[in-house]
């Protein structure tokens, strides 16, 4: 190969490779993480992530401030968990009018009926797209259910 063909190589190279570059710096330009004022430095994940009008939320569980499990079994932990969705959705800038997806996780499938009549009250007309999954625990102990959602939400 001569220092010509070498040159015009990588010059190739190097040209076929600016727009794969270019896609990461605006993917991270694009994605921003969302956390509460009180989270922790260094936390391995982030309360929310804005790509674009999507907002991503973390799962939040039916904890009040400290940590504390809500009182009322099913029916008093989803209620918290979708204070704290709404909550975090404020941080983003949205409201709950703007989830469009909603995964739930119940420790029992018993408690489905219940969850439901208080997800109700939070989504009375057209309520998001939505998982229900029934695992067998979640990394708190005694929750009986976690929710994630994602929110389109114009910035």
């Amino acid at each position: 190969m001569t220092v010509r063909h070498f040159v015009a190589s990588a010059i190739a190279i190097a040209v076929l490779a600016l727009p794969a570059a270019a896609q990461q710096q605006q993917g991270s330009a694009n994605k921003q993480a969302i956390n509460r004022p009180d989270a922790r430095p260094g936390f391995l994940f982030s309360t929310a992530v804005r790509v674009g009008d999507l907002v991503f939320l973390s799962g939040v569980m039916g904890t009040q401030a400290g940590g504390k499990l809500a009182d009322g079994g099913i029916e008093g932990q989803t209620r918290q968990a979708l204070e704290n969705v709404k909550a975090n959705l404020e941080l983003a800038g949205g409201t709950m009018a703007d989830v469009a997806k909603c995964t739930v996780f119940l420790t029992d499938a018993a408690n489905f009926a219940a969850m439901n009549k208080v997800y109700h009250e939070f989504f009375p007309t057209d309520p998001p797209a939505r998982s229900t999954v029934a695992v067998a625990a979640l990394v708190v102990p005694n929750a009986l259910i976690e929710i994630e959602c994602t929110a389109a939400v114009k910035k």
